[in-house]
């Protein structure tokens, strides 16, 4: 049925979540709303269409799950470079706090 919990989300940092077109978008958002409970602030990453809609996804789910506990957040996007396998690539990042 999918990746497990474990598997959706690639931690690099305690605040930096990147996301894959496989990614469970109700896992992301776990641990977005995770890491906004501990720091107030996460960064999301993807690379290509379908790794952002699940990232935005995650980041939509992840706002009910706070608005439960009385925590809003907003999320500024922007574009990065980041290298894979030695080759530039541009990304999407989610920048991701609490309002």
């Amino acid at each position: 049925m999918g990746a497990s919990g474990a598997d959706a989300v690639e931690r690099h940092s305690a605040e930096v979540l990147k996301v894959s077109t496989r990614s469970r978008p109700s896992a992301v958002a776990g641990a977005i709303a995770g890491v906004i409970r501990d720091s107030g602030m996460a960064e999301v990453q993807s690379i290509g269409a379908g790794a952002t809609n699940q990232a935005i996804k995650a980041v939509a789910i992840a706002r009910s799950y706070l608005s439960e506990e009385g925590i809003d957040i907003v999320c500024t996007p922007s574009f990065i470079d980041v290298a894979i396998d030695e080759e530039e690539r541009t990304a999407i990042r989610l920048l991701v706090e609490r309002r």
